[in-house]
């Protein structure tokens, strides 16, 4: 191999070894192994791992960076929070192993080490695009650099749990936390997508992208690609809420319905309940009245046999009475013979 050749080989091995078992443990020897070659070539043309581990980290840096800054100057602000997201996305996906590289020893959120450098360099081109559409909105601009980091720090870390597992895929992953971030949690689309302007988009931007602008015609297309999106959402959202409104007054007819329905079971166990307490009153009524009519029917009869023992008192009074009355007549009349007599 020429020079430049040896030198590109030990960088792309270096950069496996690193990807797969960090800095630390990595070593000249497993990278002179690999490369099939003997320690001292690899100190002549880096002087150690730590040369290659430098190239390898610039690349990668100088690879996302290019890319993020292309997305970035698209002209509307969700446009190039769009392409920033997918740009970051299309990187992990393409460049997996430099993206684990930057990550492994060096967290977003710990403001040391070059991803966090890298994090703050895109946060600071982020910032000047937050800047301008807090002017334009009335927000205090100020805000604007701590912003830009919540945005790019939510977005970095969302990428580490991407690089492992993959899915959705890095269109939807974008749309979703461009939701999340444009949106809000109180806005969520609950099926987010990317406007039509980046839709379908893959970066590949040449040399000099960081000086690079979209034509006018682009800016035009873009905007105009911007407004039928937002168009189409705002359509979207106010039949998702003709769709809730619909949905609450079917909610409130159906409750209507089963108040209804409970007031008239009530009012059917009412009446039910009070029909049979009618019906056990009039039953009573009428157990009283047989006991009544009973009760009747007996002092009747007891009436009666007093009737008939007072009448049979008085005939056999009549019948004494008489009978006096015959002994006294017969007692006048002076015949004690013919008293004799009858009463013999």
């Amino acid at each position: 191999m020429t020079g430049a050749e040896r030198r590109e080989q030990l960088i792309q091995i270096g950069r496996a070894l690193f990807a797969e078992k960090g800095f630390d443990g990595t070593s000249v020897e497993e990278i002179a192994a690999s490369a099939k070659v003997s320690k001292p070539v690899v100190y002549e043309h880096f002087g150690g791992k730590e040369g290659i581990y430098a190239v390898v980290i610039d690349r990668e840096m100088q690879r996302l960076l290019t890319l993020v800054t292309q997305a970035l100057s698209a002209s509307h602000a969700l446009v190039k929070l769009e392409r920033a997201a997918l740009a970051l996305l299309q990187y992990i996906e393409e460049s997996s192993e430099g993206f684990r590289i930057l990550v492994r020893d060096s967290h977003a959120a710990s403001g040391t080490g070059t991803f966090a450098s890298l994090i703050s360099d895109i946060a600071s081109q982020v910032e000047d695009v937050l800047a301008d559409e807090f002017k334009e909105r009335g927000y205090d601009p100020n805000l604007a650099p701590m912003y830009a980091q919540m945005l790019v720090g939510m977005t970095a870390l969302t990428g580490q749990w991407w690089l492992d597992v993959r899915k959705p895929r890095r269109e939807e992953v974008a749309a979703h936390l461009v939701n999340l971030s444009w949106n809000g949690l109180t806005g969520l689309d609950p099926n987010p997508q990317l406007t039509a302007a980046t839709r379908g988009l893959v970066l590949a931007p040449p040399a000099d992208a960081r000086t690079a602008r979209p034509t006018e015609r682009e800016l035009k297309e873009s905007e105009k690609a911007r407004e039928r999106e937002l168009k189409e959402q705002e359509k979207a959202q106010r039949e998702q809420e003709k769709l809730q409104r619909d949905q609450e007054k079917a909610r409130e007819r159906e409750l209507k319905e089963q108040e209804k329905t409970r007031e008239r079971e009530l009012k059917e166990q009412q009446k039910k309940l009070q029909r049979e307490q009618e019906k056990a009153q009039r039953d009573q009524e009428k157990a009283r009245e047989r006991e009544l009519k009973e009760q009747e029917k007996t002092r009747e009869r007891e009436l009666k046999e007093q009737e008939k023992v007072q009448r049979d008192q008085e005939r056999l009074q009549r019948d004494q009475e008489k009978a006096r009355e015959r002994q006294a007549r017969r007692a006048a009349k002076g015949g004690p013979q013919q008293g004799d007599a009858d009463s013999a």
